[in-house]
């Protein structure tokens, strides 16, 4: 009996001993303007909702495919021509064709130049993912809630090298800066600046032609701001940095939490935005 303890003590069992993952955050430490820690308060309830990908997706796609807008053609199209079939018996192809010469070219059909469509889109095609409003908010709050995990904002391509706790919470004086230079510095301060020059860094001209359609560059995203309300002077502060995006925590929805469909991205709350969260999306 001694000697089957003793090989056990031996037996290195550390490659099955898997690390502990990261807890939920019950605590969110705030700090202040120039980045020093201030205080603790307690984190809302949606940050203790487990990360679910495969929700969040579909939310995601639900609410990207909400912004899809139906297109038709008209009606006419092709149509209007005074044309019609030889008929059968002359050797040729018995499309409908064009009246007044001895060899009149096709129309009309949809195989002929300036012929209508075999398939055009239709207005009545259904173009928008329904989903249910419990799941959607349940879904938002588990998006919500990976914006707190380290490993989900690193696996997105966020830095996150200098960043002092995740989720960044500020105080509430935050939302009063209204110049970019005092902005700027908030966030270097935070180690959030870093992630703007990734995503700046990253902008390129797109391909193909797009470019002459109003989508000339594309933008990776970097920081997003939640601010307590849509008119505070941060807003205008932050907007026009590589990447960033800014909005108010009642407008919060899965195209900026979860870029993608994918969770976990670098996320600066303050604390009058965290009071109001705690009666939102449940």
């Amino acid at each position: 009996m001694n000697e089957v303890l003793l090989k056990f003590k031996l037996l290195d069992l550390s490659p099955y001993l898997q690390p502990l993952p990261e807890g939920p955050v019950r605590k969110l430490k705030v700090y202040g303007p120039d980045g020093a820690y201030v205080a603790d308060i307690d984190a809302p309830i949606h940050f203790l909702e487990p990360v679910r990908p495969d929700l969040i997706r579909r939310a995601y796609l639900s609410a990207l495919s909400a912004r899809f807008q139906p297109k038709g053609v008209y009606e006419g199209a092709g149509k209007e021509h005074s044309c019609e079939s030889f008929g059968v018996g002359l050797g040729i192809a018995r499309i409908p064709r064009y009246k007044g010469s001895l060899w009149p070219r096709g129309c009309f059909a949809p195989n002929t130049r300036g012929g209508r469509r075999a398939h055009p889109p239709r207005v009545e095609k259904k173009l928008h993912e329904e989903i249910n409003k419990k799941e959607k908010n349940l879904a938002i709050r588990s998006a919500i809630a990976a914006t707190g995990y380290k490993s989900w904002v690193a696996a997105r391509g966020h830095v996150v090298d200098k960043v002092p706790a995740l989720p960044v919470v500020v105080t509430g004086d935050v939302e009063k800066i209204g110049r970019a230079r005092e902005a700027r510095k908030l966030l270097q301060a935070l180690g959030l600046w870093l992630d703007v020059e990734r995503a700046a860094e990253g902008v390129k001209i797109r391909s193909g032609k797009g470019k002459m359609r109003g989508r000339r560059y594309k933008e990776p995203k970097s920081v997003l701001v939640v601010v307590s309300d849509a008119k505070a002077p941060l807003v205008a502060a932050v907007r026009n940095f590589p990447g960033v995006d800014v909005v108010a925590v009642n407008n919060l929805n899965m195209l900026v939490l979860a870029p993608g469909g994918v969770p976990g991205r670098l996320t600066l709350w303050t604390v009058p935005a965290v009071e109001k969260l705690g009666g939102l999306f449940l």
